[in-house]
This record gives structure tokens, sequence and C-alpha cells, in this order.
């Protein structure tokens, strides 16, 4: 591949180099060794060692050009087999120059050219490791005068470094023998690199598809990432763009809108729940999620982006789908640097501590495609209350991803302000799946509801964090703390030691009183409550944590830079009222904060009759499951499915014979209306319940 004079261009769109000393590396070296060894014991016996396809296509080129193509696939084998070469080249300027000399062809083009400076390099690598490659082919080029360097990349080694590093040594312990250069062995060793080894060259016709034949050569035992085959098969649609300078014009696009995420910031691994991916992955996943507003696997991201652009055809050129997604990762970026002074940082922060990353692709189209400006901060804030306020009251989060992405393709259809409809769209909601709790049902959580266990310290932090900047605000304090913040009980969990309960000293131990047991009772339930939790600069000790009154409030105390705690001077005693006092007097700075939904009646008693209600007889429902419609019809007072035994009193039971899951039947069934279209039942159940159905 490498004789005569041509160039093989990798497009800065594919992978960078990435073969491994282990496994890649290793492999492919013994392969080597093994038909050098054979070559010179048993050369009847050698057949071709098959290393595997590489597919190209030809560039058109003119005048002084050199003949090039663009490698569709293959470009880490074929960088392998360079840097291999420019090994074999470096260990015989060692110990032959004339050997030296004999590779320098397979390295480097001669004779005339366009831009010799370029195209004398027979390969050219994409940007990420130009100058690691164009440093190794020739030692003796100027580097900053053919490619700059890249950005945040000091001490930072490339991989082709390492792997010619790795064949170097290699091949000097194979042609060293006892300190002598062994020309023969060298000689076999060349020998098997050229003929020994072989690959298979797929050129491309004008008719072939780059993208399906790269997508079946990398269907099986290959690391691709989704992004790395979403990247390929954006860019390989904007193909016939040809070469500008001795580089592809493709890579114009590639440097302005994916380098930037080929960056080591969206290699780094994130987790969602239990699922670990690179943050492009994430991001890509949100991107798509967010566009079709529907669920999105970050497992099967790339057939479902794949099927969409081909069945959906949404943008005029694949510019605009690049600058779309480059739209999604500067919002993504920023959830993921979570800096609280940005209100799109602030909500990462939240996410990150209220685990609902399934808000994220709802806040890049409030970000994106909402078009809010300034409004955005209102935005985000009525989401935050609706999350936080749901947590503090114990409401489940499970629904949260349909609901998010449910809540874009409403939003798309509303006109107006979108903040104010997605302000009016969660205020109505009214299913324990998804209302927004009012102030009543927030205090009664806020009041009596143990919020202190062990995955809930980073919400319960938040929460903290932002009662104290708001109380900060009041007494127009600017003091910025740097320190991390940890949770503390005031009264320790283990308080029945040290905290004892005052007027019941007289009793024997081991007496019972029925007062005494109560009034432990009520102290045991208010130590995990709100009012008994703060904010410290640094963690206690144990022994001054779990310590009496006169030991840890002092230590408490002392943490006076934060208005938290300079209130708690305020208290002469501690017990189970004062928690109660200040826990009332934090939920009053907590209202301040998080903003209630608008609604104008009592959600707890409107919901209660219509828990298990039905429409009236003989409407029509239905339901699409796995691409399949059932159809129901309600008959007296009760659900009957088309093709199924018998009848259901709910929505949810008529959605567990068909699935076979628990499921919530209001967001699965639709019903019937004299308008002829068909209503979400949830959607009837809320205007039924506030009286407009």
């Amino acid at each position: 591949m490498f004789d005569g004079k041509k160039r093989y261009l990798i497009p800065l769109y594919q992978r960078q180099y990435a073969w491994k000393v282990q496994p890649q590396l290793e492999l492919l070296w013994e392969d080597i060794e093994r038909a050098a060894d054979r070559l010179r014991t048993d050369r009847a016996s050698v057949t071709p060692h098959f290393l595997g396809a590489i597919v190209i296509a030809q560039i058109k080129t003119f005048g002084k050009e050199v003949q090039a193509f663009e490698i569709i696939d293959g470009q880490q084998r074929l960088t392998t087999f360079q840097i291999l070469l420019a090994a074999l080249r470096d260990v015989a300027v060692r110990h032959s120059p004339k050997w030296a000399a004999e590779l320098r062809p397979y390295l480097l083009n001669e004779g005339v050219m366009a831009q010799e400076e370029v195209e004398r390099f027979k390969l050219w690598p994409s940007r990420t490791d130009r100058r690691a490659f164009i440093g190794m082919i020739d030692p003796s080029a100027n580097v900053d005068a053919i490619t700059p360097p890249a950005l945040n990349e000091e001490g930072f080694v490339r991989r082709a470094i390492s792997a010619h590093v790795y064949f170097k040594d290699a091949i000097e312990r194979h042609v060293v023998i006892d300190d002598s250069f062994d020309e023969f062995r060298f000689e076999t060793l060349f020998e098997a690199m050229k003929d020994a080894l072989a690959v298979v060259s797929i050129e491309l016709e004008g008719g072939d598809d780059p993208q399906t034949i790269f997508e079946t050569l990398n269907s099986r035992g290959v690391d691709l990432t989704p992004g790395d085959l979403m990247r390929n098969f954006i860019f390989q649609r904007a193909k016939g763009l040809g070469q500008n300078t001795g580089s592809l014009a493709v890579d114009n696009l590639y440097e302005k809108h994916w380098l930037p995420l080929d960056h080591t910031f969206w290699n780094q691994s994130a987790s969602r729940g239990r699922q670990v991916r690179q943050r492009l992955d994430w991001m890509l996943t949100d991107h798509l999620s967010m566009k079709v507003a529907d669920l999105v696997s970050v497992d099967r991201l790339f057939e479902s982006y794949r099927r969409w652009i081909l069945n959906d055809r949404p943008f005029g050129s694949v510019i605009e789908e690049l600058e779309a997604i480059s739209s999604t990762a500067s919002i993504e970026k920023r959830l993921f640097d979570q800096d609280g002074d940005d209100p799109i940082g602030d909500f990462g922060l939240f996410a990150d501590a209220f685990d609902v990353s399934t808000a994220m692709p709802l806040v890049i189209y409030l970000a994106t495609e909402g078009c809010l400006g300034a409004d955005l901060s209102r935005a985000l804030a009525i989401l935050k209350s609706y999350i936080l306020r749901r947590d503090i009251c114990g409401l489940p989060n499970k629904n949260y991803n349909r609901l998010f992405v449910g809540i874009i393709a409403h939003l798309r259809k509303a006109e107006g302000d979108k903040t104010d409809a997605l302000f009016s769209y969660l205020s109505t909601r009214i299913a324990e799946t998804d209302r927004w709790p009012d102030d009543s049902e927030w205090r009664r959580g806020w009041m009596e509801r143990d919020q202190y266990k062990g995955p809930r310290q980073s919400r319960l932090r938040y929460i903290f964090e932002a009662i104290e900047r708001a109380k900060r605000t009041a007494l127009s304090e600017d003091i910025s703390i740097k320190s991390t913040l940890t949770i503390e009980h005031i009264m320790p969990q283990s308080w029945v030691t040290n905290w004892p309960i005052s007027g019941f000293e007289h009793l024997e131990s081991g007496e019972f009183d029925p007062e005494f047991v109560a009034r432990q009772s009520a102290r045991s339930a208010a130590v995990n409550k709100l009012g008994n939790l703060t904010l410290l600069t640094q963690a206690l000790n144990s022994s001054v944590s779990n310590g009496p009154y006169s030991v840890k409030m002092p230590s408490v105390r002392s943490n006076s830079s934060l208005a938290l705690n300079r209130e708690l001077n305020s208290y002469d005693a501690w017990n189970e009222e004062t928690i109660a006092e200040r826990g009332a007097s934090l939920f009053d700075v907590a209202l301040k904060i998080w903003a209630a939904p608008a609604r104008d009646h009592d959600i707890m008693a409107v919901m209660e009759p219509l828990k298990n209600w039905l429409p009236v007889d003989g409407t029509c429902c239905r339901f699409t499951y796995s691409g399949t419609t059932y159809h129901a019809q309600v008959r007296d007072r009760a659900l009957v499915v088309d093709g199924k035994t018998g009848s259901f009193a709910s929505f949810s039971g008529a959605s567990k014979a068909i699935t076979d899951t628990n499921r919530n039947g209001w967001n699965d069934w639709q019903i019937a209306r004299d308008e002829g279209d068909w209503m979400l039942a949830d959607e009837w159940r809320r205007l039924r319940a506030t009286g407009n159905a």
C-alpha cells in the first residue's frame, strides 16, 4: 500500500489513534515475529497472515497534486504500519544506514508535488495526532510550520508516541543479539512486514455507501462508542468536498463542530444511575431525546439517531445538523461544569444532588429551542422547585424520564411564553407521579418527614446552602465560603446517652413511665427532621458530635461564618420543641426560594375520589404498546379491552393485563373526545378534577 507515490488522508472526524500496547500492539508484533521466524527457518511454509481490511475512496487531484485516498475505515491499522516502519527505520539509522535509506520511500513521497511540506507524507493523520506523527516520520521537519500545537495537552503523551517507543524497543531486541546487530534478522523482519502480512484494500466506487461498509466492518470485535459511530455517520454524509491546501475540505466542518468534542473533557466518564458512559455519549443521548421529545436509550443511541435522520430528515444539511449538536454541547458542558454563578451550571449542581439527569433534555430544550433569553433562570427555578418540593414530600421520581420529555412536546405546541406554559403545565398535574406540591403539602413533608438519610446528604447540603445564601442576602452579607460544607445533626442521632429528657430524673433505671416513653419517641422522631440539621465548615470529631449539649452546641455555634449557626445563639435549650420551631423558621425562608404552583383547589381533596375514576359508559379508549394498539370501551363502570378476558376497574389494571408490568395507566391510555380527537387519560382526569371536563 505504501509503494509508489500516493497519499492516504485520515479525515478529522475519524477516531484518534487508539491502539494500546496491550492487547493490539503486542498481538501485531507477535504476528510479525512469527512470520519473520518462518522466513528464516521454513520459507516454503510461509503464507500471508491476514490482518483485516482497509476501505479507501479516491479523491480528485489536479495538476501536480499527489494521488490521494480518503480512509473510510482501517485508519488504526494503516497508522500502526507507518509507526512500525518508522520504528524500523530508526533502528536502521543506528545500525545500518543503507537499510534506513531503503525504508525511506515507504514513509515519504519523493519528486514533484504541489505542496511538498504536506504531500511528502504517505499518511496524513487527523489534527489531534498530526504533530506526533510528523515528528516520528521526519524528525527534521519543522512541525510548528506544518501544523499548529493542540490546546490543553501539556504533559499529555499521544498513543502514537507510545506505540513508536514500544516498536523501537521490540525491534531492537529482535535484531541485536549479544550486543551485535544481526543484519539477516533485520532483513527477514522487513520482508515479513512487506510480504508475510496482508490486508485487504477495498476501494469504493461512486455508488458505494461508505457508512454501510464502515458499520459492517465494525459490527464485531471493535470498541466503538455511540459517539464514534455517530461522528462517522454524520461526516461521511458530508462527502464530495474534495481537498483544501492538502487536507480534506470536510476537515473544516470537523474542526469547528466536532474537534471540541474530541477533547478530554468529553471523554471523561460520568454515571447516571448504574450506567457509566463517556460524557459525549450522555450529551448526544440528551440531544436526540430533546429533538424527538421521547426516551432514548444510550445503548441504542446510534441506531436511534440514524433512523431519525434517515426517516425524518430533520435538517436541511449536515451543517445544520452539526450546529444543532454544537448548541446542545455548549449547554451540556455548562451543566457538567456546575458553576453555581451560572443558572445552567447551578442546575447541573442541583441535578447531581437530586439525581435527576432525566431532566437534562428538557433543560437543553429550554436553553436552546425555547428561546427564553433572560427568562431561562425563571424556567429553571420552576423546574428546581417542582423537583425539590416533590423530593421533600417523598413523592416518587420513577416517571420523571417520560414526564420531562413529554413536557418538551407540550411546550413545542404551546403558544406564547414558554416559561408561563411550563409553570401552568406543572401546576395542573394532579397524580402522585407528577403533581407539584403546594405550600400546604410541602409544609407537611418539611415538618413531619425524616429527611436525613445517607444517600440524601448531597440534597440536604444543596437545600441548606441555598437557605444560607438567602439569609446572607437578607443581611446584605457577601461572603464566599470556599471550604466544603458538611451536614451535621445539632442533637446527635445517638442522643440517649448525653441528651437526657428533663423532668424524668426521678425514674429508676428500667422503670416504666408512659409519658417518658412518649417523650422518648417524640425526640427520636425529631432527630432527623430538617429543624435539627445544619451546615458546618468542617466536620466535628465523633466525641464532640455525640457529646452533651454543653460540649456540642458551642462547637456548632463556633461555625459563626454561617448565618445558619449564628441564629442558634438565640436558643437556651435544644429539644423537640425548638427543633420544630427552627424547622418552621427554615421553611419560611424556603418558601421564598422555591415557588409554589398556581392552584385554586386542595389537590389532595380533589384527588381522593378520582383515584379509580373512569369516564362514562360507552367511552372509547386506546393504548399503544410495542407497536400494537389495544382498543377498549367503558361498560358498567369498568374497562373492557378487545381480546382480553374480563373487565378492569382502572386504567392501570388494564395496562398490567396487556404489558404484564405494573404501570401508571393514566399515562398509557387515551380517551376519545366528542370533538373527534384523543386525550391522554391523565389530562382528562386533571380537567375533571378542576371542573373543566
